[in-house]
């Protein structure tokens, strides 16, 4: 009997535990720190055997394949160990990848993956089909395919889940955008970033498609230089192409594979050129699993996009509060400030991951009337925008930054909580970061 090793017992731990005890391994399962108690009860429902708190080495040199959590980077000295002797570390997405037929639909990229991977999801479930949702959103996949029999799969992918991949192989793939992101895991080198992210085409052949944006220039060079096997399908808000998805007067064109498919933005409920791009790249791994253009359009309409993404939270005295505490990286607050047409009062702030504020400046200048700080250190943001903002103001809690933004904000502006950096300074999590924000906001 092979044995599996599972380093953190979180939810792709726990689901991989679960995949490998039903496929006949002898399964333990090791976390450093706590696993939480409704993991716990699951490893003993399974009778499968499990430690927290410490690594046993003994229990774990001795794994025939080792699936590695997202989290635990490779250069921790357990890892290099295992390595050194030989013994495959993988991820979850490669473990459960081995155990199901179904057509797999990968959908990465440093933002807009969640939301391309819920509206891809939408499309192909209100399309009629067996379609199941997971990886970095959800349930885990490896769980699902435990327990589940789903004929397609569309799965958010991270980079962190990518670099533990060997055959894993998508029919599907899609690559959002690229920008500097997780830098601190990647020596500093945004090509190994990069790099890391195209992993997801690696094994892909001349029947399978990658999905990618044409107007991202970190891409469009990086496939010049690293030709992949499948299908190239670009989309572009910013020119015509002959295949793939472009923006032609306010309407969405798509041609691909002797389907044409048109809609106008009007129709899109979510706003913002970003979230355009976004549905591009679901409507195209629709149509490529056969759904109907009619189906796609009235699923459009109807998706409500992600929570803590742009979240309209109130309307309080004529100002708009809202929620974009998913915003971890400056790309994503370039988005969230880009498509609001309102003067700004802006709450940023957090764990910052090699942040560059540069490519924010054009848009702070032309809409930001005040910078609102919330986190521990806010030095970068203050030398970044202190000369151009009027008003700046340190808080240390969500409910005092939120005071602040009411005090500062005048009809017809917008209040942003789009912070552009991790939130584990002051919050367990950017889900924690954004409840706080609607609570504060409701005891105004």
């Amino acid at each position: 009997m092979d044995r599996l090793v599972i380093l953190g017992g979180g939810e792709s731990g726990v689901g991989t535990a679960i995949l490998g005890k039903k496929k006949g391994f002898e399964v333990f399962v090791s976390d450093k720190g706590e696993i939480k108690e409704k993991y716990r009860e699951v490893l003993e429902h399974f009778e499968i055997e499990w430690e927290s708190g410490d690594h046993t080495e003994a229990k774990i040199l001795n794994a025939d394949v080792v699936m590695k959590s997202p989290g635990i980077p490779d250069k921790v000295p357990l890892v290099k160990a295992l390595v050194a002797k030989g013994i495959p570390v993988i991820s979850e997405i490669e473990f459960a990848s081995k155990y199901t037929d179904a057509t797999l639909i990968g959908i990465t990229g440093s933002n807009g993956k969640t939301t391309t991977t819920m509206l891809t999801y939408h499309l192909l479930k209100n399309g009629g089909l067996n379609v199941g949702m997971a990886g970095n959103i959800g349930d885990s996949f490896a769980k699902m395919v435990a327990e589940q029999d789903f004929d397609q799969y569309v799965l958010e992918i991270s980079s962190f889940q990518l670099d533990g991949i060997v055959d894993f192989k998508p029919h599907i793939a899609v690559i959002t955008n690229i920008t500097p992101d997780h830098l601190d895991r990647y020596e500093y080198q945004f090509e190994n970033y990069i790099a890391s992210k195209f992993r997801i085409a690696m094994n892909q052949d001349e029947n399978d498609y990658l999905i990618y944006d044409a107007d991202d220039e970190v891409m469009e060079s990086w496939l010049k230089k690293n030709p992949v096997q499948s299908k190239l399908v670009p989309f572009s808000v910013k020119r015509k192409l002959e295949e793939g998805a472009w923006l032609e007067d306010e309407t969405i064109k798509i041609k691909l594979e002797h389907k044409t498919l048109e809609m106008s933005t009007d129709i899109l409920a979510l706003e913002g050129q970003h979230n355009v791009k976004n549905t591009m790249a679901a409507s195209m791994a629709a149509l490529l699993v056969k759904v109907r253009k009619e189906t796609i359009r009235q699923s459009i309409q109807s998706f409500q996009g992600v929570p803590h993404r742009l979240e309209k939270v109130l309307k309080i005295n004529h100002v708009e509060y809202i929620n974009d505490s998913k915003a971890t990286n400056v790309n994503a607050t370039f988005y969230a400030l880009d498509g609001i047409k309102k003067p700004i009062v802006w709450i940023a702030g957090g764990v910052d991951k090699g942040n560059d504020y540069a490519e924010l400046m054009p848009l702070v200048r032309e809409k930001v009337k005040a910078i609102i700080c919330l986190g521990v250190d806010n030095t970068k943001l203050k030398e970044s925008f202190g000369n151009v903002i009027d008003l700046m103001v340190e808080t240390y809690s969500m409910e005092e930054a939120v005071k602040v933004a009411y005090k500062v904000a005048e009809r017809g502006d917008a209040v942003l909580l789009s912070p552009a950096c991790a939130s584990f300074d002051l919050f367990k999590n950017y889900e924690d970061r954004g409840d706080q924000f609607k609570a504060a906001i409701k005891n105004l």
